[in-house]
């Protein structure tokens, strides 16, 4: 089975899909790590192309192997980029920004599109991004759209990056409205995607939540 959870910035979806996917014993897919992967190329080198980047990176994911239920978590958000690990150096605000410019890029979405697509081909996977549900995988047996009210996802992302909160919510309002008016895979639910608020709600409840609903998916279909 698969699951997607797309939602903008700050509505959960990093710590929901790996507590979902620890819960389920599936592995995990952080496509919003792989974009970050390409902006972090690009920092270092922005005289290339960042499509030629996207396509020629090697991206890989930890837990990519977890098939049972129960299983340490510690390597669900792991992520090695040729070969290195850069899971902690790809979530600095300078990355951040980055990537949300390379994801406006259609051919890096394109290339990493396909990436995402051969990762997820075969067995159980809980992928999560912004445009999983709408472009990656629209044939997902589960689709949820993660949102949350604007000042607690500004708060959550502030907690993350050791930030000012309120240029966190400022950049958020800048990046949300890039995200959702660009012209290739805008930000928005898929179709027959549950859309799910989770303002006031504990990461823990929202796992809960969709986990049980992967459960009934499966038991009915």
């Amino acid at each position: 089975m698969l699951i997607a959870i797309d939602g903008p910035a700050g509505a959960g979806k990093s710590s929901v899909a790996r507590g979902v996917a620890l819960e389920l014993g599936f592995p995990y897919m952080d496509s919003g790590a792989m974009y970050r992967c390409v902006a972090l190329l690009w920092l270092a080198s922005p005289a290339q192309e960042p499509a030629a980047l996207a396509r020629a990176a090697r991206i890989e994911l930890g837990g990519a192997g977890i098939r049972s239920a129960g299983q340490d978590p510690r390597g669900l958000g792991r992520v090695l980029l040729d070969g290195r690990d850069v899971t902690d150096e790809i979530r600095t605000a300078e990355v951040s920004e980055a990537a949300s410019h390379v994801a406006a890029d259609p051919g890096v979405r394109a290339a990493l599109v396909v990436k995402q697509r051969e990762l997820i081909a075969a067995g159980d996977w809980v992928a999560e991004g912004r445009d999983i549900g709408t472009v990656v995988a629209p044939q997902a047996g589960l689709k949820v759209f993660l949102t949350a009210d604007p000042q607690e996802r500004a708060r959550r992302r502030a907690g993350e990056l050791g930030a000012d909160q309120a240029t966190v919510l400022a950049e958020q309002a800048l990046r949300d409205a890039r995200d959702s008016t660009r012209e290739h895979s805008p930000l928005r639910p898929a179709p027959g995607a549950l859309t799910l608020d989770t303002t006031g709600l504990s990461v823990e409840e929202v796992v809960a939540r969709i986990a049980a609903l992967a459960r009934g998916a499966s038991a009915s279909g």
